[in-house]
Order: structure tokens, then C-alpha cells, then sequence
């Protein structure tokens, strides 16, 4: 997303002197430094012009960060009950500026565990793994103080679940959504919003056949959202967290799986992914 900044232009007026110029004569030296410092104002000003704004990404368990979600969530792996909703993962995010004509995101998770390699428990969505189906996406729906960032107008994908990408022990989730030109939206500056629901469910957790790991602890970070827009001209990221702490949570206190555990991601080449969603 691009746009003026204009506190950060100030800053260049006032250092750059722009409205106080004069040019009385001056000896060649002195002429060459303003030279450069004048060149090095325009710079400062041109880039005060196009900078993007961006908020912040939030991760909790249940909730989203404005109505109360946890950072943490305990389980005594003692059960397959509980269905699809058992834990549920919110994410949110803010810009700090309005966007337009807002069509669709682009999503990363990051998992890590505290053990050699991912355990067979964390294994979604690719064919033959343990838990395949137990990891399921939708939009946010409601929230008091983060409303769907598309009013329920999405449908949320898994893309991809990419095991080993950053060492044997952790997973990337990919997820993207597209909504038709119908419910595209702005969305304002300051607003948290929600964006999807990841829910992990407890099947095969105890019994035969089991998926062993249910008890590792493990980190669950929010790495990237790449909020897109019409044309893609005003696209924005947002990959850091909102305030300390808020990009990631933790599975049975979260110890030993070095949390956070975000690589920025690139999105770039996803559209032409996205377009198989509108």
C-alpha cells in the first residue's frame, strides 16, 4: 500500500529546510556539500511519498487478540472427542492505514516442535500422513473487537502444509483466499480484524491407530499476511506482530521449540493460486 507519510515528511521539510531556500552565493565547496545534502533531501521526500503502512499480525488460541484470546493452550491428550473445534487457533491482524478495493489474503503459519523431528500428531494435510484431515481453515466469522475482514463473504484454503522447509522438526501452513469483485471491502486503519480460524482436531490422539506427539510442545507462529487488492497496486504485508508477543502462541507451554519461529515468506508468486479461489 502506498501514500503519503506525513509526519515523516515534516521531519524531511524541517531537516531539508524546503520552505526557508534561498541562494545567495557561495564558494565552490560549500555549493558542492549543499549539492549533496539537497540531492539527499529529495531522496528522503520521494521515498516519505511512496513508504507502505503496516499494523501487525496476532496469533491466540480461542479468541482473537482483542477479546481475550490465550497464548497458550494445554492438553492432556487423553481423548479423540471433541471434533474439528476442539483447538482453535484466531488470527487477526491491523493496518495503520485505510485500504481499498481489498479482494482477497495470502497466509503463512509456522510450527515448530520440541523434538528431533515433526511429530506424526502435527502431520496435516497431505496424503498419507497420520492426522491428514485434522487441521481445518474458515473464515473468522464474528468477533466483538475484530470484525471478518470480508463480513462472511470468505472461503478460506489450505494451499499447501510444507514439512521440513526450515529444519525436520517444523511445518510452513499456506493458506489463501480470494472473494469475487462483489465483496470486495476497505478496510481502515487501526481495526483489528479477523481473518481466519485454523481449528486442530483430537482425533487419533489415544486407542489404535494413535499419532504419537499429542504431548511435545510445540510453537505456532503467524509469519505473513499479504492483504491484496484489485490489480494488485496497493497490496500491503504485514509480518510483524501488532504488539510484542502477539505473533505467536504455544502447545503445552511451548518449551524447547524456539518460539518464535517466523522466516518471512515471499507471496509474490502466489496469484496465480489465489485465482483458482475467486
Amino acid at each position: 500500500m502506498t501514500g503519503h507519510v506525513p509526519w515523516q515528511r515534516d521531519v524531511a521539510r524541517v531537516l531539508c529546510n524546503i520552505d526557508h531556500v534561498s541562494t545567495p552565493p557561495h564558494p565552490p565547496i560549500l555549493e558542492k556539500k549543499m549539492k549533496k545534502a539537497i540531492l539527499l533531501c529529495g531522496v528522503l521526500l520521494a521515498m516519505t511519498a511512496t513508504m507502505a503502512s503496516a499494523g501487525g499480525v496476532n496469533l491466540r488460541w480461542n479468541n482473537c487478540l482483542g477479546d481475550g484470546g490465550v497464548q497458550n493452550r494445554d492438553f492432556a491428550c487423553n481423548t479423540n472427542l471433541g471434533g474439528a473445534n476442539t483447538h482453535v487457533l484466531v488470527g487477526s491482524f491491523s493496518i495503520d492505514a485505510d485500504l481499498a478495493l481489498v479482494n482477497g489474503n495470502e497466509l503463512v503459519l509456522d510450527i515448530s516442535t520440541a523434538s528431533p523431528v515433526l511429530p506424526e500428531w502435527w502431520q496435516f494435510f497431505n496424503a498419507g500422513v497420520c492426522r491428514a484431515t485434522s487441521l481445518a481453515l474458515t473464515a473468522h466469522g464474528t468477533g466483538l473487537n475484530c470484525p471478518d475482514m470480508f463480513e462472511g463473504q470468505a472461503s478460506m484454503n489450505i494451499f499447501a502444509y510444507e514439512v521440513g522447509l526450515r529444519g525436520p522438526n517444523t511445518a510452513r501452513v499456506k493458506c489463501v483466499d480470494a472473494v469475487a469483485q462483489s465483496a470486495i471491502v476497505t478496510l481502515f486503519g487501526g481495526q483489528e480484524y479477523g481473518i481466519a480460524r485454523w481449528a486442530i482436531s483430537n482425533a487419533k490422539t489415544i486407542g489404535s491407530p494413535a499419532c504419537a506427539g499429542c504431548a511435545v510442545p510445540a510453537c505456532i507462529s503467524f509469519n505473513n499476511a499479504l492483504i491484496t487488492t484489485n490489480g494488485d497496486l496497493n497490496n500491503t504485508t504485514v509480518n510483524a506482530p501488532s504488539v510484542p508477543g502477539s505473533n505467536f502462541v504455544t502447545w503445552q507451554g511451548g518449551a524447547g521449540s524456539n518460539c518464535p519461529a517466523a522466516t518471512p515468506t515471499r507471496n509474490a508468486t502466489w496469484g496465480s493460486v489465489k485465482s483458482l479461489y475467486r
